[in-house]
C-alpha cells in the first residue's frame, strides 16, 4: 500500500486535504483536522475526536450530523498535538462545551490532556474520555491500560448521538463513558502494515501463521496461531469476545449488543462477509440479539491484512444511541434532517486557513541573539542526527511498539530546525527561539515523543529567556526543569524503561559538572557519555509504560527509542557547544 506517496514527511497533511475537498458536503479544513460544514447548534456539546493518520475512515471520516463535530488529525500513527486539538475544539465549539474523546495511548492522552487544559483556561467546559476496548492489550484488573481500537466507533457514536439531542456536556460524558465501559473488541492479523515510503512492514507474519491480538498502529500480535479457516477465524473471534462480559452481565444470552466486524485495511468486503455469516450465526446461538451491525472498514492500520470484532452491549440507554441517524463521509445510519435553518446557523462555506499570523517576536538582547546563533546551530545538529538514524530508531520502536518513532523525531527536529530559523531571521534571543521550536516540535511530531520534547525545548527556554548570555548553571538549570517536566507529564520514572532513564543521569550529571565550577562543553561531555550509558542499560529492563508494555518480552535485549534519541542528541548538541566560542568561557 502506499505507493502513491510524494514526501513520505508530507503524506499525512497532503491526505487530509485530498479528503476535505472530495467531502465538501460534510466537513471543512480548520487548522489541525476537519470540523463539520454546518456549525455546532448553540448551546449543544461538540464532540471532538482525533488521533494519529493512517486509520481511516477514523477519524475524519466520522466528522457530521450525528456523530463527531470535529476531529483532530496528527501525522502517521502519531497524536495530534495539544495545539492542533485545541484549534479543532475552538472551530467546533459553540457554547455547550467540548467532549475530548480518542483511543487510549500515551500520546493522545498526553496532547488531548494539555489541550483540555488549555481550553479550560479559556473558559471552555471540557472533558476528556480515552476508549479502552482491546481486551489483549491488558488484563481484566487494568482496563484502564487497555488500548482503544475499533471499538472507538461505538463510544464516538453514542458521544455523538447523545449530543445530537441537546444533552448537557456531563450527561454526554456519562453515556460516552457507559459506552466504553460495555464495549470489547479482539483482532487478528496475517501481515503488517507498511507505512508511506517505508520499503517493508512494521512487522512480520510467518507463513501459515496469523498474530492474534494485535494493534492498530502495526503493533506485533500478543502470539501467533496457524491461520485458520473463515469459519474459524470467526469462532476465534466470538469467542474470545463473550468470555469477557461487562460488570453486570452474568450470561450473553438475551443480552443485545452492536456489532463491528472491522477489516483493518486489506481484506477485501466479500471476505468479511464470510467471517460475518458465521459471527451472527455463533452470537445467535449463545442467545446475543445482534442490532444495527457493521460490517466494513472503519478503524484501519493503512494495509494491515487483519480483521477485528467489536461487541458494545447496549441497555435501554445505549441502545437508542447506536441506532440514532448519523450522516458522516465514512459512516452513514438512518435518515438525517437538513441542517442550516432549522436552529443550527447557517452553513458555513469558507473554510479556515491553515496559516496562522507569525507572532510578533519579543525584543532580545545582543547577548540572547548571539547565543541564539549556537542554539540554532545544535538544534541544526539535532535535525541531521535524527535524519541519519531515523531507519535504526524505527527499527528499534518496531521490536515491541509501532516503529515510528524514528519519523517522528526526524519531523519533529527538522520542524523546531525550521521554526528557529525564521525566529532567528527575524531576531529573537535564545528563550523566544527555543519556544519557537518546541512548538512546532510538538506540533509536526505528534505521539508522546512530540509532547515531551515539547516539554524539553520550553523548559530550557524559559531559563535562558531573551536578556543576558546564559551562563553554564543557568543552563543546567533549564536541563534539570526539563527533567522535571517529563517525568510530571510522562507520568515516568528511572526503570520504566522511558526517555526519563536516559534524561535523569544526564540532567544530574551535567548539574554535578557545573557545579564543581566547569565550563558547560566540558560539563556536558560527562553528561552525554552517562546518557550513553543509561539509553543502552534499558535493554535490560521491562517497558512498564508507552505501546511496547504488552510486548514486554520482547523489548528485552534491544535498547528503548526514546532513551537512545536523547543520547544521540546530546552527544551531537555537545559537538555544538565544542565549536562555540561563546561558551568557552563558562
Amino acid at each position: 500500500m502506499t505507493h502513491l506517496v510524494n514526501d513520505p514527511a508530507a503524506f499525512a497533511d497532503e491526505a487530509l486535504a485530498g479528503f476535505a475537498a472530495a467531502h465538501r458536503r460534510w466537513v471543512r479544513a480548520v487548522p489541525g483536522g476537519v470540523v463539520r460544514r454546518v456549525p455546532t447548534a448553540p448551546g449543544h456539546v461538540a464532540v471532538v475526536i482525533g488521533g494519529g493518520s493512517g486509520h481511516y475512515p477514523a477519524f475524519s471520516g466520522l466528522v457530521g450530523p450525528g456523530l463527531a463535530h470535529g476531529a483532530a488529525v496528527g501525522n502517521v500513527f502519531a497524536s495530534p498535538s495539544a495545539r492542533q486539538i485545541r484549534d479543532v475544539a475552538r472551530a467546533a465549539e459553540a457554547g455547550g462545551g467540548v467532549l475530548l474523546t480518542f483511543g487510549n495511548y500515551a500520546g493522545d492522552v498526553l496532547h488531548f490532556g494539555q489541550a483540555a487544559e488549555r481550553l479550560s483556561a479559556e473558559g471552555i467546559p471540557v472533558a476528556t474520555l480515552a476508549v479502552t476496548d482491546d481486551i489483549s492489550s491488558a488484563a481484566t484488573a487494568e482496563r484502564d491500560k487497555r488500548r482503544g481500537v475499533a471499538g472507538d466507533l461505538a463510544v464516538f457514536k453514542a458521544a455523538g448521538a447523545a449530543a445530537e439531542q441537546g444533552l448537557p456536556l456531563a450527561e454526554v460524558t456519562r453515556l460516552a463513558q457507559l459506552a466504553n465501559a460495555r464495549t470489547r473488541s479482539f483482532g487478528i492479523a496475517f501481515s503488517g502494515c507498511t507505512l508511506p515510503g517505508a520499503g517493508r512492514a512494521l512487522f512480520e507474519v510467518p507463513a501459515g501463521r496469523m498474530a492474534v491480538g494485535l494493534g492498530i498502529h502495526g503493533e506485533p500480535g500478543m502470539g501467533e496461531r496457524p491461520v485458520p479457516s473463515a469459519d474459524e477465524a470467526a469462532a476465534l473471534l466470538v469467542e474470545t469476545l463473550l468470555g469477557e462480559l461487562p460488570d453486570g452481565l452474568d450470561t450473553p444470552r438475551g443480552q443485545r449488543a452492536g456489532v463491528i466486524l472491522n477489516g483493518l485495511g486489506a481484506v477485501k468486503y466479500e471476505e468479511l462477509f464470510v467471517v460475518y455469516r458465521t459471527v451472527a450465526r455463533l452470537l445467535a446461538e449463545a442467545g446475543v440479539e445482534i442490532v444495527d451491525p457493521e460490517v466494513g472498514e472503519l478503524v484501519t492500520s493503512f494495509d494491515m491484512a487483519g480483521v477485528s470484532l467489536t461487541l458494545c452491549w447496549l441497555d435501554d440507554e445505549l441502545a437508542p444511541l447506536w441506532t440514532a441517524p448519523a450522516d458522516t463521509p465514512a459512516f452513514r445510519k438512518g435518515g438525517v434532517p437538513e441542517r442550516g435553518a432549522s436552529g443550527t446557523g447557517p452553513e458555513d462555506t469558507g473554510p479556515l486557513s491553515d496559516e496562522t499570523p507569525a507572532a510578533a517576536v519579543p525584543q532580545a538582547s545582543d547577548a540572547s541573539r548571539a547565543t541564539a546563533v549556537t542554539v540554532l546551530a545544535a538544534l541544526r545538529a539535532v535535525r541531521d542526527t535524527m535524519a541519519a538514524h531515523a531507519d535504526e530508531l524505527g527499527d528499534i520502536d518496531a521490536v515491541a511498539g509501532d516503529g515510528d518513532h524514528g519519523i517522528g523525531m526526524r519531523r519533529g527536529s527538522a520542524a523546531a530546525y525550521e521554526a528557529a530559523a525564521e525566529a532567528a531571521g527575524r531576531g529573537a534571543g535564545a528563550g523566544t527561539l527555543l519556544g519557537r521550536a518546541a512548538d512546532a516540535w510538538a506540533d509536526r511530531a505528534g505521539g508522546t515523543s512530540g509532547a515531551l520534547w515539547g516539554v524539553i525545548l520550553h523548559a530550557i527556554g524559559a531559563e535562558l529567556d531573551d536578556t543576558e548570555r546564559p551562563t553554564a548553571p543557568v543552563v543546567a538549570a533549564g536541563v534539570a526543569a526539563a527533567a522535571t517536566g517529563v517525568r510530571r507529564l510522562g507520568k515516568a520514572e528511572v526503570g520504566d524503561r522511558t526517555m526519563v532513564d536516559a534524561l535523569v543521569p544526564f540532567a544530574d550529571v551535567l548539574g554535578e559538572g557545573v557545579a564543581a565550577g566547569r565550563r558547560l562543553a566540558d560539563a556536558w561531555g560527562p553528561a552525554a557519555t552517562a546518557a550513553e550509558a543509561a539509553a543502552k542499560a534499558t535493554a535490560h529492563l521491562l517497558p512498564r509504560l508507552g505501546r511496547a508494555r504488552p510486548h514486554a518480552e520482547k523489548s528485552l535485549g534491544t535498547p528503548d527509542a526514546g532513551a537512545h534519541s536523547l543520547a544521540l542528541i546530546v552527544r551531537a548538541v555537545q559537538h555544538t557547544l565544542a565549536d562555540a566560542p561563546q561558551h568557552k568561557e563558562g
